[in-house]
C-alpha cells in the first residue's frame, strides 16, 4: 500500500442446509464476484490531485486515505483528499503507515488520532486503519522486533487508538507479514476488521486466526476515473448498508 515514495443457527433444516450454508461462507471468503459488492480504493500523495466527483461517479464507494506515517509525517494531500472524498459521497477512512522501530505504538496511535484519524458517526467516516507491512527502510523486514515485541507494539497502538476514538482500528496487512512478524498471532481478530492485501484473483489464506476478511486489496495497478496513473483497488466484503453500519459503529 505504501507509496511515499499501502452460526449455523440450528440444524432443524437438515444436513443439506448446513452444507449450503458452509459453502456460502467459503465463497464469501474466496472471490470478490461472489461476496464483495462494494468497490473501493486507497490513495496517498503518490496519486497526485484527485477528482473525487469523477471517482464516485465511476462507482467507487469507499476510500482509505493516507494520513500519517511514524511520528512526524503527515501526507500533504490528506486534508484535501479527506474533505473532497466526503463531499463527493465517498465513505472514507484514514490510514497510518506503522514504523514500529521508531516509537511506541501508543505514540503513533496518538499521532494518527490527532492528525486526521479521529472518528465521527456521520455515515461516511470509517475507523482508521493501521498499515502493517514489510519495512521499506533500514532495520529488517519486521523492523528489528521479535514476534513478542511486535505483538506488544500492535496491541499498544490498538488500545490507544480505541481509547482516543472509541473504535477498533482496521488492520491492513499481508498474510505472510503477519504470520512471520507476529508469530501467527490471533489476538486482534475478535474485534478488529481485517484488511488483507493479496494481489491476485482470489483472497487466498488469511492471517492466522482471522475468521474472515472485511476489506481486500486485490491489486496495486488498478485504474479509476478521476485519478491519473495506477491506484490500489479494494473490495468490502458485504453490501453498502453493512459498510455504513461499520462507519457508524452499529454493525
Amino acid at each position: 500500500m505504501r507509496r511515499t515514495r499501502s452460526s449455523l443457527r440450528r440444524l432443524t433444516a437438515g444436513a443439506l442446509t448446513v452444507l449450503a450454508t458452509a459453502a456460502a461462507a467459503l465463497v464469501a471468503t474466496a472471490t470478490p464476484a461472489a461476496a464483495a459488492t462494494v468497490p473501493g480504493i486507497d490513495v496517498s500523495n503518490w496519486q497526485g490531485a484527485i477528482n473525487w466527483t469523477s471517482v464516485r461517479n465511476s462507482g467507487i464507494q469507499f476510500a482509505y486515505i493516507k494520513a500519517t506515517e511514524g511520528t512526524s509525517y503527515k501526507d500533504p494531500r490528506f486534508n484535501t483528499n479527506y474533505v473532497n472524498a466526503y463531499n463527493a459521497g465517498v465513505i472514507r477512512g484514514a490510514y497510518h503507515f506503522a514504523r514500529p522501530n521508531i516509537s511506541s505504538g501508543a505514540v503513533q496511535a496518538n499521532y494518527l488520532a490527532s492528525n486526521g484519524g479521529a472518528w465521527s458517526a456521520d455515515s461516511r467516516t470509517l475507523p482508521a486503519a493501521l498499515d502493517l507491512e514489510g519495512n521499506p527502510y533500514a532495520g529488517g523486514y519486521c523492523y528489528g522486533l521479535s514476534t513478542t515485541g511486535m505483538r506488544n507494539w500492535v496491541q499498544d497502538f490498538l488500545n490507544t487508538y480505541r481509547s482516543r476514538t472509541g473504535r477498533y482500528a482496521v488492520i491492513y496487512t499481508t498474510t505472510s507479514w503477519w504470520n512471520q512478524c507476529t508469530g501467527s498471532w490471533t489476538g486482534p481478530w475478535a474485534n478488529h476488521p481485517l484488511w488483507v492485501a493479496r494481489w491476485a484473483s482470489t483472497v487466498g489464506a488469511l492471517p492466522a486466526g482471522a475468521p474472515f476478511w472485511s476489506f481486500w486489496q486485490y491489486t496495486d495497478s488498478g485504474s479509476v476515473s478521476g485519478i491519473s496513473g495506477a491506484v490500489d483497488r479494494n473490495y468490502w466484503n458485504g453490501d453498502r448498508n453493512r459498510l455504513i453500519a461499520l462507519a457508524n459503529n452499529t454493525a
